[in-house]
């Protein structure tokens, strides 16, 4: 696999068990008409759309070779991670004590659903204004969000292994911990980005 391409796969990769999850819930959810089915098929659908065409957009090969590509992508990618990220303060807030956390959960999920709202959006606009840099950076961040999902199976994963399957405040900590994690090795990228280039 040649370089370019091992970070767009190890994104999929990390992405692979909530794509499946989120396929097979889809599945379990058609034909449903509750109030709280289409949201959350919505959040699924948004979050399988922007963590694909998400891990593709760091392909530096693919963007150099094809910008149109990279736009147009870009243009399917951020509505649906404004999708996911809408969708999910929706369901951080209606859903907040369905856990059985307290509203912990919910509370994680408000905030970084609404983070990931306003990093998606500011990325636009740098975009908008030709701050490449700037877009890169904000999108990143709007992604790593994203991508709590994939973390949050490993670190719940690895939980159950030592602990237990964790419920209530133990559950939403771990939760919390994947979007805090993926964030932190956001910006240490960024920030190794900003060196190499200044």
């Amino acid at each position: 696999m040649r370089a370019g391409w091992r970070v767009p796969a190890g994104l999929i990769g990390l992405s692979a068990l909530p794509l499946v999850v989120g396929a097979v819930r889809l599945g379990e959810l058609a034909g449903q008409r509750d109030a709280g089915t289409l949201p959350l098929m919505l959040h699924i659908v948004g979050a399988m759309v922007f963590s694909l065409l998400g891990a593709l957009q760091v392909a530096s090969g693919v963007r150099r070779r094809w910008p149109g590509w990279h736009r147009v992508a870009g243009r399917m990618a951020v509505p649906g991670g404004l999708l996911a990220g809408g969708t999910g303060v929706w369901l951080g807030v209606v859903h907040a004590h369905g856990d059985g956390d307290g509203g912990l959960l919910g509370g994680f999920r408000v905030v970084f659903g609404g983070g990931m709202l306003v990093f998606l959006l500011l990325g636009f606009v740098a975009i908008r204004r030709r701050e490449v840099a700037r877009h890169r950076a904000w999108m990143m961040r709007g992604y790593a969000i994203a991508l709590g999902a994939g973390t949050q199976a490993v670190l719940l994963s690895a939980y159950v292994a030592i602990a237990g399957t964790p419920a209530g405040v133990p559950r939403a900590l771990v939760m919390g911990a994947a979007w805090v994690i993926n964030l932190v090795v956001a910006e240490l990228v960024i920030r190794g980005q900003r060196r190499l280039v200044s």
